[in-house]
């Protein structure tokens, strides 16, 4: 049996996603795949509440689970970042948050109520007036796909690392393998999977599954439920 997971969109510029996970007696490790986006991770485990801030991962981890632990995130949307902790420094790192209670957090010194699934964009706008949380616009539309009007390429390139840790060609090859990873999941096969995402040709899929998912191509048809991979979903963009 896999780990039970919800996970929602949101209708807030600064967040990506929302999810919920609860572990499982037959599940005590998680394949956490690359993700190009950085999280505000909440979780209990042992009656414990704990917190941290998740940066982009570029490469696949194994995780241990507590079947009696449950947790949320919210996944923050490219471009949006914290000034005073830069998501550079945080690339295939979490920092805990202290000072953490049943129902609060610090966060740049102050105290704020913990966030759950439901009022994830509350939240949000409540570190947006605060100016703990801020956007670049510009990175949004880049690596969305959009052109950057009256910028040099490379002045596009240092505003889309500063907010997002990760380079545009970096963020491009996670998220191309995590939809490829969607896709083999929902029985596509991988030629076709190459056809559509503008692989070259089938080891070029299976050299970036290795590199971003940690997983072959029949590894994601067939997945094992004792070991199930972190939150995937049909991107959006």
């Amino acid at each position: 049996m896999a780990i039970e997971n919800e996970d929602r969109p949101s209708d807030s510029p600064y967040i990506e996603r929302v999810y919920r996970s609860e572990g499982v007696a037959a599940v005590t490790r998680m394949h956490s795949v690359a993700n190009s986006n950085w999280e505000l991770v909440v979780w209990e485990d042992c009656g414990r509440v704990h917190v941290a801030i998740r940066g982009p991962e570029t490469k696949p981890t194994t995780v241990e689970v507590t079947p009696e632990a449950s947790w949320f995130g919210i996944i923050f949307a490219h471009g949006a970042a914290m000034p005073h902790l830069p998501v550079l420094r945080l690339v295939d790192l979490a920092v805990p948050t202290p000072h953490v209670t049943s129902d609060t957090l610090v966060m740049r010194g102050e105290e704020w109520e913990l966030p759950s699934f439901d009022n994830a964009e509350d939240f949000v706008n409540r570190l947006v007036r605060a100016s703990i949380l801020v956007r670049d616009p510009l990175v949004t539309d880049v690596v969305a796909g959009d052109d950057a009007p009256r910028l040099s390429a490379r002045s596009v390139q240092r505003r889309v690392v500063a907010a997002t840790g990760l380079t545009q060609g970096a963020i491009r090859q996670i998220e191309r393998a995590r939809q490829a990873a969607v896709l083999l999941g929902e029985g596509v096969a991988p030629l076709d999977v190459v056809h559509r995402l503008g692989y070259y040709d089938q080891p070029h899929l299976a050299r970036s599954l290795i590199r971003f998912m940690g997983r072959t191509a029949t590894d994601l048809q067939h997945p094992n439920p004792d070991e199930p991979l972190s939150l995937l979903y049909k991107s959006s963009r």
